[in-house]
């Protein structure tokens, strides 16, 4: 199975809570995955605040993504 991010929700400073197609819900912390010319203007908060569900993962209108997998593997699980 591949994994995808249905649902996406803004926690706080760098933190979402993302719901995979699992039901799995985990909660990424992207404050030290921020680097790299692409990931640069995530680093204003409000643009960070700015993205939305494309391709299976979540994405900024700059085009900045990530895996669905490194997602995956990084996030802290909830208990839903």
């Amino acid at each position: 199975m591949f994994l995808h991010v249905d649902k996406a929700k803004y926690i706080s400073d760098y933190r979402l809570e993302l719901k995979f197609n699992n039901n799995k819900v985990k909660i990424v912390d992207l404050k030290d995955e921020l680097y790299g010319e692409v990931f640069e203007p995530l680093k204003n908060k409000e643009y960070f605040k700015d993205f939305f569900i494309s391709h299976n993962t979540i994405e900024w209108k700059n085009g900045a993504d990530f895996a669905p997998e490194f997602l995956f593997e990084i996030g802290e699980s909830l208990w839903v």
